[in-house]
């Protein structure tokens, strides 16, 4: 069961790491030379010298969602795996020790994803 929690971590991680340039692919829509780069970079900073105040937490936003996603779609596969131990394990004890744990832990990691959106909404919230 750990190469199985090991294999979904891995690809959670992997998934997490591959959406992070799309998340960014709006900054460099316009790329095509150095220069047009340059210039579209130049184009989107405010006369005071900063960037636009809107784009940072956007897309932080897009990237805690789709992580968020993620893992939750891990927590209830995790609570499917889990039922179905608990179903087969035919009484014995260690095995639905185990099955109980993995529901458990599927649930707090539910909790900790579903706070953890909240958290990042209210403090994204404040600095608008």
């Amino acid at each position: 069961m750990k190469t199985i929690r090991n294999i979904i971590i891995t690809f959670a991680a992997m998934l997490g790491i591959a959406a992070l340039p799309f998340a960014f692919a709006s900054a460099v829509s316009n790329c095509n030379d150095a220069v047009s780069c340059i210039q579209s970079g130049s184009d989107n900073v405010n006369s005071n010298g900063s960037g636009s105040a809107d784009e940072l937490p956007d897309r932080i936003k897009t990237i805690v969602n789709i992580l968020l996603f993620v893992l939750g779609a891990i927590a209830v596969i995790m609570i499917i795996i889990g039922g179905i131990r608990y179903s087969t394990s035919g009484g014995d004890a260690g095995s639905i020790k185990g099955a109980k744990d993995t529901i458990l832990y599927a649930v707090i990691g539910l909790v900790v994803a579903i706070l953890a959106y909240a958290i990042v909404n209210f403090v994204l919230g404040a600095f608008k």
